[in-house]
């Protein structure tokens, strides 16, 4: 890893590109200006000079995906507050940059992903972007950051072909998004989220196999991401021997799902499967259920774009049936090594502020 970080310190210190590794954006940083000072005829500053290093995050904080994303900048930045105190990177001081990714909408905006990451990648004092957040922000990005070149890495990204082009993800033929997402054929980008070919089948063994539901209807909201663990989902629902009753369709702009949810019930389903965000329909269909006959006690399940604070409080209520939602990261409520963690998180951001994102974008940075 030094060895690359030297090459890197020569060619250009601000790009980590080459390290081809997902470590997180620091434990890079401080291999390669501790490696610019081995360098023949090298200063250990860098090529411009400053003693600055900007690290961004890109990440939805604001409108509806706000209760997603800010928890996840929040942990970035604690990283780098830490890592300033401890003097991480002797001789140099981080710049946290936050960028966010709403639109005029008011949920993250693919467009707005991508004039962020152009605006990152032309400033040579960026080192790296922990994000997106979103799998359909990440397809509009990545083909900029990689000719950039610039690091991302992405805490909650979760579509798997982002990074896969096999069979067995689904992600080969015409799904195989590498060559346009990869332009250089190059690796810049990274996650450490599991992908949806393990979450949506996750989500399928534990209704099917536990809670023993085996007809359910599957709504998706035409994103990436939706659409993608919606697929995952039904094939292996169809695998366990569970019925699916029907798949529609639905824009994130939606306001009203009454009308499918009617029809939906003629077909008496065990539980309704959504494959989205709980921005582009999750709690709607939640609170929409309950105006449906023969819907107000049925199941709602989900992927972790659901898993929000938010719909958390459309659920509080106790009206309606249950709701089931999976996380594509490991829950650090028990995991015993991250309780200094938390309790320096919730010192400085609130215990209300924690989200299910906010440990996977402090381990990013």
């Amino acid at each position: 890893m030094l060895k690359e970080a030297d090459l890197i310190m020569k060619r250009s210190w601000s790009r980590i590109f080459a390290l081809t590794m997902g470590i997180p954006l620091l434990l890079v940083l401080l291999a390669a200006c501790g490696a610019g000072t081995t360098s023949s005829g090298s200063s250990s500053t860098p090529a411009t000079g400053s003693t600055t290093i900007k690290v961004a995050t890109e990440l939805p904080t604001s409108g509806k995906d706000a209760t997603s994303g800010k928890p996840a900048e929040n942990g970035a930045h604690l990283a780098v507050d830490q890592a300033n105190a401890s003097h991480t990177i002797p001789g140099y001081t981080l710049l946290f940059v936050p960028k966010d990714d709403v639109g005029p909408s008011g949920i993250h905006d693919p467009t707005v992903g991508a004039a962020n990451v152009t605006a990152l990648a032309s400033d040579s004092l960026v080192a790296g972007i922990v994000g997106p957040f979103n799998s359909n922000v990440a397809k509009a990005e990545m083909p900029i950051s990689n000719q950039a070149p610039v690091a991302q890495i992405s805490p909650a990204n979760t579509n798997p072909c982002l990074t896969k082009d096999t069979a067995a993800s689904g992600c080969n033929g015409k799904s195989d998004l590498l060559p346009t997402l990869r332009p250089t054929n190059k690796v810049n980008y990274f996650r450490i989220a599991t992908t949806d070919d393990h979450q949506g089948p996750g989500g399928a063994d534990y209704l099917y196999k536990t809670s023993g539901y085996k007809k359910a209807y599957v709504i998706d909201d035409a994103e990436v991401y939706g659409i993608g663990i919606a697929n995952t989902f039904s094939k292996e629902w169809q695998s366990l021997g569970g019925t699916v009753l029907g798949r529609s369709s639905e824009p994130g702009s939606t306001t009203s799902y009454v009308s499918l949810l009617t029809q939906i019930a003629t077909k008496s389903p065990d539980v309704i499967y959504f494959g989205g965000l709980n921005s582009t329909g999750g709690d709607l269909i939640r609170q929409q259920m309950l105006q449906v006959s023969g819907l107000q006690t049925t199941p709602l399940a989900g992927g972790d774009g659901i898993v929000t604070s938010d719909f958390a409080k459309a659920v509080a209520t106790g009206k309606g049936g249950p709701s089931y939602g999976t996380v594509a990261t490991v829950d650090v409520a028990k995991a015993p090594g991250a309780t200094t963690f938390i309790q320096q998180y919730n010192s400085a951001y609130g215990a209300s502020n924690f989200g299910a994102y906010s440990a996977a974008a402090y381990d990013c940075m």
